[in-house]
């Protein structure tokens, strides 16, 4: 009996368990590799050499500078928030340490739209300008925002939340002693942040940057607004308005290679060098308290962050959709929120079951089989929309073709679109791109449930199955809870994908904010927008209450 108990737990590597996660991986995986494979199967089309001979070389540039552009500005605001409010005290640090996370709830495409609507000639700023003035067109100069220049500045103070978190968590955690240390060694402040923090945060300061620039290279939104030409408004245009599959699947190669060299060269700024505490003191030294004048400061540093990445946007919404008025608000409005709820609750379900199936394989698995593919899972979230999207409608429209054939073969009746005109397709983008997110959050919950838990339920008599149903499920219950709504925040936002394969008339909050806000009707976009970013605050409100916790721990 004991033999035969040792031959199941051999034969575990390949369970029911494991090949479901076998299959799940493929699945996911198979979106990036149909982009490979046509690239590679192909060949080069009229479309494509007109595009190498015409944008092609645009793209490139524009998404070099963006990359380069957004990557400073957010280690630069991430890494100075993060110091003011880890290291110093002054008015208002309390409020800012979790309030400089909300921007992470603003899509980028939205703050696009309001801030052109803010800020362009018949916008209130250049109006309130000309009448304090008495200015007239061409009178003035005022920099033009729909440029690669305004683009960068959008996504820097949306995206800066990456780097402030990180290097926050870098500060509070590994900065405290080694600055003590750097104080006794006669270091004065500056020369503690540029020799000790600051190298001790680096890795942080690469993840976090690295994150926000893998943002910045999958948006579309924005740079379609402002008419930036990039890869993502390239792979729109092949798809829809060239109908070549072929070039739209080897743009997608082409941005998925920015992605992979973005991922490798965090990859390999972590693996050159490494910058340990070795002091026994953790967490943040005692806050230094700042004179009025430099406390002041202080506070506006942090402020103009928030207020341009959030409270401005958020506010000029509320004023548009509240004072202004919203003429799509109204049974349209609430078929699209229909349709952006039951879409992003059946992903974020989806997703979850999907997401405990790989980790529960992984934590009972014999190899290494099962956490290399949750590894592959794990990079869907670094693959673009629009990638993904591609990806999917190529093998889904010719499963389509042959499926249409086989039921005409055999009912004499042509279905047509059986999958692609569906919500299945768009459903199965969403989980290739966004299971990665509760992979996270569940793997690192179930890794914290210890082993000795399985073998009581096993001397009781719980196969695995009843295991996981009767006694992990319900310790991680709220991490559950938690993977889906931050799944259930991302499909609320994701645009890329859905302009791409969304059924014909079938619209969502965000391409409705999108197309209305495309053709000059934000008003009528605003509530759509609101709508978005008030879903996107409930993770971000979950979040700032961690931080303060963490915060209060450190004290």
């Amino acid at each position: 009996m004991n033999n035969k108990g040792g031959q199941a737990a051999t034969g575990l590597r390949w369970s029911s368990l494991t090949v479901a996660a076998v299959i799940i991986a493929a699945l996911i995986a198979a979106p990036v590799l149909s982009v490979f494979s046509n690239v590679f199967t192909g060949g080069t089309s009229e479309t494509w050499t007109h595009l190498s001979e015409t944008v092609l070389g645009e793209f490139v540039f524009n998404t070099v500078v963006m990359c380069v552009g957004v990557g400073l500005g957010v280690a630069s605001i991430g890494v100075t928030t993060a110091w003011l409010t880890t290291m110093l005290d002054f008015p208002g640090r309390r409020f800012y340490e979790w309030a400089l996370i909300l921007p992470m709830a603003v899509p980028a495409y939205v703050m696009a739209y309001v801030e052109v609507d803010f800020l362009q000639f018949v916008g209130p700023v250049q109006t309130g300008l000309r009448e304090l003035f008495g200015w007239r067109a061409g009178d003035y100069w005022f920099p033009d925002v729909r440029t690669v220049g305004g683009a960068v500045t959008m996504f820097m103070f949306v995206l800066y939340p990456y780097a402030y978190i990180l290097v926050r968590a870098a500060f509070l955690e590994r900065a405290g002693g080694m600055l003590e240390a750097g104080r006794s060694l006669g270091l004065g402040p500056w020369a503690c942040f540029l020799r000790v923090s600051l190298p001790l945060a680096r890795p942080a300061v690469v993840a976090g940057t690295a994150l926000a620039l893998m943002e910045t290279l999958a948006d579309f939104g924005t740079v379609s607004y402002f008419g930036v030409q990039t890869f993502t408004t390239g792979i729109y245009r092949a798809w829809f308005s060239l109908g070549d599959r072929v070039a739209a699947a080897q743009l997608a190669a082409a941005l998925l290679a920015f992605v992979v060299i973005v991922l490798s060269l965090e990859f390999a700024s972590r693996g050159r060098a490494r910058f340990n505490n070795t002091s026994r003191q953790q967490g943040a030294p005692a806050r230094k308290r700042l004179s009025p004048g430099w406390g002041l400061l202080a506070s506006f540093a942090c402020f103009m962050p928030l207020l341009l990445g959030f409270l401005l946007p958020a506010g000029l919404l509320l004023q548009m959709a509240f004072v202004e008025g919203d003429a799509q608000f109204g049974p349209r409005f609430l078929q699209l929120a229909r349709n952006s709820f039951v879409l992003a609750a059946v992903t974020a379900v989806l997703a979850v079951v999907l997401a405990v199936v790989l980790a529960y394989a992984a934590r009972l698995a014999r190899s290494s089989l099962p956490a290399a593919l949750n590894r592959i899972v794990g990079l869907g979230y670094a693959v673009p929309g629009s990638v993904i999207a591609v990806g999917v409608l190529i093998p889904v429209t010719r499963l389509d073709a042959w499926l249409a054939q086989a039921w005409q073969a055999v009912f004499d009746v042509n279905p047509g679109l059986i999958l692609t005109g569906g919500i299945a397709a768009l459903v199965y983008a969403y989980l290739a791109r966004f299971l990665a997110v509760a992979l996270h959050a569940v793997e690192s919950s179930l890794g914290k449930i210890t082993p000795s838990m399985d073998d009581a339920a096993r001397s009781l008599g719980f196969g695995k199955w009843a295991t996981l149903r009767r006694v992990h499920v319900p310790i991680l219950r709220g991490s559950l809870l938690s993977a889906a709504l931050l799944v259930f925040v991302d499909v609320m936002k994701e645009l890329p994908a859905t302009l791409v394969i969304r059924p014909f008339n079938f619209d969502t909050l965000a391409t409705q904010a999108h197309t209305l806000a495309a053709d000059e009707r934000l008003t009528e976009a605003s509530t759509a927008a609101l709508t978005i970013v008030v879903v996107g605050l409930l993770p971000m409100i979950i979040l700032s209450r961690q931080i303060l916790k963490t915060s209060r721990r450190k004290d």
